[in-house]
């Protein structure tokens, strides 16, 4: 018999927000997981991890009762309790938190364990309604947006469909293989139908790097010297489309003497790109008037990501190939939907007054360091949903420092006993998608989709937005959508932001919102007021302000800015830490056929520094910096440059001898110009033993 297969939507933080067919078999449990045949962008194609969701929705560590930490603070110990108990308690401790200190005391901390806009934006209802502190989101994509938006003036791009309809795909800064695999289905459609050629630019020789035709090989941090060279060359052999330059930029003769003396042999130097490399790339981008630039987030893990993102954006904008179908740039299709967010998200009780706090310093907010705090209270009360920070943030040593403090109270909302829910005094069990209604946008492509609920949730299990209303009700909060459905919040706000409504999404299961040929490729004009591409932006008046680095002089036209964490004799290897295959984040990592694919966390080496360092593949190390240090094995690898490490996924803090992971050496120090975490961008020594 034929199980019912109904249509969803992939939660997880990734720009591919899949549409998805889920196999029904009965009210509590899920088979299959398949990509959505009909849905243009997901092609029937979905990643193994998502696929294999029934591991995960129906594991048998999922969190099911609410629970009360008992015995000496971070003892691991937990007793259960009623939901009742545990809202009381919570809301206990967060009114005595605002009562001692004030409300920015309290501060609601998420990120995007889900990327459905109820359930993930949600929280910042109640945090406007009590006027609790907030967050500025930097722990992922502000700088790799800002970079983008630096140049064009929107964050929207070319119909990622049309990587198809390329004779070029260049993927740069992304592992599509392993993280977006359905901008690979795209690929192969190109290579099949078009025989276009494959360019991956990228740190090292990854799952996508293997699939291409040109392979480059860039050192960490560098790509703004490499699309340097490759724009000198494109000017100086006529390839430069001088009537776009004019008609469509802000500064094309600056921008050209710029370049004068960006030659291959410089872009080489800071790269680590051999010239004949630089070069060939060039004449192919030059020669093909459809080229398609897919830009990743490996930007965004950079000091210099912002700049660097817009340095190789500037490259299709030099040849003018935006003005073809199949050619132009792509990163995030985020300004497409023109959401009305008031209802979902409070902005109508909005207080601009109150502080801002950067989420990739969690670690030293806590540690009350007084550059991020300001003048406001301590941090003393952490309502946690939809992130880890115990082992995703950046800093690791410091925020786990944080969370030991004796006065703080922290209430975590989860589906596992993350690391994170291991040091709360109050844990809450959480829906999975597939357990409440939601609504989901796509930022690697163009689509709102619906997250129906299918299956009822194991338990005790709340979802995000029952929890946000139940707690109002406590702490006096007072908003509309307190006491509204999240299927009556995604109606209203389907309605409000022009998009129909519900019963319309449900009858059509997506909406393919990427506008015209025209918008999409700004050939009427960039989002600049004046319609023109910046090579040369204005870094001061991007937003929000205040949250980068202090007295960084900015490139004045694309350049390598060289805010990096460059090596030294002490330490004299940068360090990548890469997302793998079977694991997101830390998603997944908890799954038996994720955790057996991934084996173990190792640290990649290439074969002749590790001779030289006198170890061998398979023996164990010691990776450390002036944050910490980390055993791991040795994995050796030639798909890398000299000098560069790289560690793929984020393993749980238990998978290592030291109890902690990989971000005990990353930095949490700003990124330019607007802030950001730089996990890729980070100086270790290597010792063996």
């Amino acid at each position: 018999m034929n199980n019912d297969i109904y249509y969803s939507a992939c939660p997880h933080d990734c720009p591919s927000t899949c549409a998805l067919e889920i196999e029904l078999i009965d009210e509590q449990h899920i088979g299959r997981v398949r990509g959505a045949s009909q849905n243009t962008y997901t092609s029937g194609v979905v990643c193994s991890k998502v696929a294999r969701y029934s591991e995960r929705i129906h594991h048998p560590d999922r969190l099911t009762r609410p629970l009360r930490h008992k015995g000496a603070k971070h003892s691991g110990e937990f007793e259960p309790l009623s939901w009742e108990s545990a809202l009381d308690e919570v809301a206990e401790n967060l009114l005595r938190a605002e009562q001692r200190h004030g409300s920015e005391t309290v501060w609601p901390y998420f990120f995007a364990g889900t990327m459905g806009l109820v359930m993930r934006d949600g929280i910042n209802r109640l945090r406007h309604s009590k006027r609790y502190s907030g967050e500025h989101r930097t722990i992922c994509t502000t700088p790799s947006f800002t970079g983008y938006v630096a140049g064009t003036g929107r964050l929207a791009g070319v119909d990622p469909r049309e990587i198809a309809k390329s004779d070029l795909v260049v993927l740069w800064g992304t592992n599509a293989a392993s993280t977006q695999v359905n901008v690979m289905t795209h690929v192969a459609k190109a290579r099949r139908e078009r025989d276009a050629a494959l360019v991956v630019v990228d740190t090292y020789r990854n799952s996508t790097a293997r699939q291409a035709d040109l392979f480059v090989c860039v050192r960490p941090g560098s790509d703004g010297a490499l699309a340097c060279g490759i724009m000198h060359v494109l000017f100086r052999d006529g390839y430069a489309n001088q009537n776009y330059l004019t008609s469509h930029t802000d500064d094309p003769a600056g921008l050209e003497a710029h370049l004068q003396d960006k030659t291959p042999h410089w872009a080489s130097r800071v790269s680590g790109v051999p010239v004949e490399t630089i070069e060939q790339l060039a004449l192919m981008i030059g020669q093909t008037p459809r080229s398609f630039f897919r830009l990743g987030y490996g930007f965004a893990r950079q000091r210099n990501g912002a700049f660097n993102m817009h340095a190789v954006l500037s490259i299709p904008t030099v040849t003018g190939c935006w003005l073809n179908e199949g050619g132009g740039a792509f990163h995030n299709n985020g300004d497409i939907y023109h959401w009305d967010r008031t209802l979902i998200e409070g902005l109508d009780v909005c207080d601009p007054g109150i502080r801002v706090l950067d989420q990739s310093r969690i670690g030293a907010v806590l540690m009350n360091d007084q550059q991020d705090i300001g003048d406001g209270p301590p941090v003393t009360a952490l309502f946690i949903q939809n992130t880890n920070p115990m082992s995703v943030a950046p800093d690791l040593n410091r925020v786990h420092a944080g969370f030991s403090r004796p006065d703080l109270f922290v209430c975590v909302h989860e589906q596992f006993m993350t690391e994170t829910a291991r040091v709360a005094d109050i844990v809450l069990p959480a829906t999975m998608f597939l357990e409440h209604d939601d609504v989901y946008q796509g930022g690697g492509h163009q689509h709102i989709l619906l997250g129906p609920k299918i299956i009822e949730a194991p338990g005790e299990c709340r979802s995000n937005h029952d929890l946000i209303c139940d707690l109002a009700g406590r702490l006096g909060a007072e908003h509309p959508g307190f006491s509204m459905t999240a299927r009556e919040i995604i109606d209203r706000t389907l309605q409000d932001s022009g998009w129909g409504d519900l019963q319309n999404l449900e009858d059509v299961r997506w909406i393919d919102c990427q506008p015209d040929f025209k918008t999409s490729h700004y050939v009427d004009g960039f989002g600049h007021a004046d319609g023109k591409f910046r090579f040369s932006p204005d870094w001061s008046s991007l937003e929000p302000q205040g949250f980068g680095p202090q007295g960084l002089a900015m490139p004045v036209f694309p350049d390598h800015c060289d805010a990096i964490e460059e090596s030294t004799p002490e330490m004299p290897f940068r360090l990548v830490t890469a997302p793998s295959r079977h694991y997101l984040n830390s998603s997944f990592n908890e799954t038996p056929t994720s955790i057996r694919r991934e084996k173990h966390p190792s640290v990649m080496v290439h074969p002749e520094d590790a001779g030289e360092l006198g170890v061998k593949d398979g023996e164990e190390v010691t990776l450390g910096n002036d944050r910490g240090t980390l055993p791991i094995r040795v994995q050796t690898f030639d798909g890398l440059q000299r000098g560069v490490v790289i560690v793929e996924s984020i393993w749980p803090n238990e998978a290592f001898a030291g109890g902690k992971g990989i971000n005990v050496l990353t930095g949490a120090d700003p990124v330019a110009p607007v802030g950001g975490a730089a996990f890729h961008d980070n100086r270790v020594w290597i010792r063996s033993g």
